[in-house]
């Protein structure tokens, strides 16, 4: 270290919702600004909340150790009482449960599924607290993959989108570098957007064409178009401003490859119906080969695992980047099960909602303290590595996951020996 000259740390973030290429500045050994990694290769850039995360790294309100019952306790004590409980749980056959949010770690993946196999009776259940379970339903039932398409909007020059505020947090956003540079007119010509939604978005600000639609008439707007671009007949009803959703269509129908659909509609039919119709167009902008990998929540597990709780089925529930009882709709429903677990866990990096009501509150590394590897999008893979020693008694999910599996030696030798698998 030099006094007053800046040391710059590659690494990745991703906490299950934001992810970002990084260059962290650190000046003597603390890190002090995010800023993009440009290397060839890294394709995510930050947005405001991953620049702003340096500041969660020295919040005074972090969990600084963990707590048992909420009472401060050593890690010791912390194993113990989980490797009771997982006993206890193979013993009774009370299910064990792993519920984190999407991990996009091919190491973590690995991890779990040595525990799961240690442990008869454990399943791991992803849950996203901005789901986008429908969406990855229907690409899962096309494709045979649980993942999010993604989509090079510089290759379309004519796009629609139907409730898809792409330019903002839609499917975690992303794709605003791909749009600016197909909205640079090149011979006179720039790609052409209509927007389709119920409420202002930043997309629909930016559009060629913005129509204000219900939620309901969007759903018949995509039936409509479905028909148009394949020839169809699939019975469709009113819809306001059809004229404007034909011309639309017809649009993208004669932009072909270079056309491109895109919806947020909340619905396994509506999405199917997209996959389709950007099938039918053979859309260059659609990069199903590149699948994301940064969503893999599913509705149906969180809520029959909620049923399960609340049954008496659950005798050991470990969560980990994941606040329920903040998140969830029906929180209610979840805390009432919680109550009936009899060894509950949450990794956090506060003390929040979840942490306050759990047995045991296990103060989880900040992403800048650890190690890790990610694979955000198929076909990719990159590294996350520490920027500064742990500022307080923290450890990480994986570390303790390799403690449960009997694993000895560090995260970093974990990635190292499994990171060509």
């Amino acid at each position: 270290i030099i006094p007053g000259v800046a040391d710059y740390y590659a690494t990745t973030m991703f906490d299950g919702f934001d992810f970002a290429n990084l260059l962290v500045k650190t000046r003597e050994g603390r890190p002090i600004k995010i800023e993009n990694n440009k290397i060839e290769g890294a394709k995510f850039a930050a947005n405001a909340r991953v620049h702003a995360s340096v500041l969660s790294l020295y919040d005074s309100m972090r969990l600084k150790s963990p707590k048992i019952d909420s009472k401060s306790a050593s890690w010791s004590d912390v194993d113990a009482e989980i490797k009771a409980s997982l006993a206890d749980a193979k013993a009774t056959g009370k299910q064990v449960v792993l519920l984190t949010s999407t991990l996009a770690s091919p190491s973590s993946e690995k991890l779990i599924a040595d525990f799961i196999a240690k442990n008869p009776t454990a399943k791991h259940i992803v849950y996203d607290a901005v789901s986008e379970s429908v969406a990855l339903d229907a690409f899962e039932a096309v494709y045979g993959e649980r993942a999010l398409a993604d989509y090079d909007f510089s290759k379309a020059n004519t796009i629609v989108s139907v409730g898809a505020d792409f330019l903002g947090d839609w499917q975690a956003g992303g794709y605003d570098k791909g749009y600016a540079q197909g909205r640079i007119p090149q011979a006179g010509k720039m790609s052409k957007h209509f927007q389709f939604e119920a409420n202002m978005t930043l997309s629909g600000a930016a559009a060629d064409k913005r129509v204000a639609m219900t939620v309901a008439s969007q759903k018949q707007a995509l039936v409509k178009i479905y028909n148009i671009i394949t020839g169809s007949s699939v019975a469709c009803g009113k819809i306001d401003n059809e004229a404007e959703v034909v011309k639309a269509a017809n649009q993208l129908k004669a932009a072909g490859t270079k056309g491109l659909l895109v919806s947020g509609i909340q619905d396994r039919n509506a999405q199917l119906l997209v996959i389709a119709i950007n099938q039918v167009l053979k859309s260059e902008a659609l990069l199903t080969a590149g699948a994301r990998l940064i969503r893999k929540g599913s509705n149906e597990k969180v809520a029959q695992l909620i049923k399960d709780m609340n049954a008496g089925s659950v005798g050991t529930l470990i969560m980990s980047g994941v606040n329920p009882v903040y998140t969830l709709a029906n929180s209610k429903e979840f805390i009432s099960g919680l109550s009936k677990v009899k060894t509950s866990v949450a990794f956090s990096i506060k003390e929040d909602e979840t942490a306050e009501k759990v047995k045991i509150a296990a103060a989880a590394a900040h992403y800048l303290e650890s190690w890790n590897d990610y694979m955000l999008t198929k076909g990719t893979y990159s590294l996350a590595q520490p920027t500064i020693r742990p500022l307080f008694n923290t450890k990480q999910f994986q570390e303790a996951l390799m403690s449960w599996n009997g694993i000895t030696g560090t995260y970093y030798d974990y990635i190292k020996a499994n990171s060509a698998s």
